[in-house]
């Protein structure tokens, strides 16, 4: 029976493969991650019409002293700067 229900509802089948209905850790606001990790800050980029993608500024903790108490254009300059940035790709879930 589970193949016959898997043909009549695939959608079932994503959600328990992806599982992108939870979100870990329970009760965290996500859009708030400076909450959670020291020197980080949530930014939307445009990547093209009608495209924005989530991300997460963190800068390293070398810079953390520099960092404390800036606000969004701060950080969106540091991105611009000659200082290296990694990329981590955390996969399909609904969460960073």
């Amino acid at each position: 029976s589970v193949p016959f229900l898997i043909r009549l509802f695939p959608g079932v089948l994503t959600k328990f493969v992806y599982l992108n209905f939870l979100a870990f850790p329970l009760f965290v606001d996500f859009r708030r991650p400076e909450l959670l990790v020291n020197n980080t800050i949530n930014l939307h980029l445009t990547t093209e019409p009608g495209v924005t993608v989530g991300i997460w500024h963190t800068v390293p903790g070398s810079r953390g002293a520099e960092a404390r108490g800036q606000d969004q254009r701060w950080y969106e300059e540091a991105l611009a700067d000659a200082h290296p940035v990694i990329i981590y790709l955390h996969g399909n879930g609904g969460t960073r």
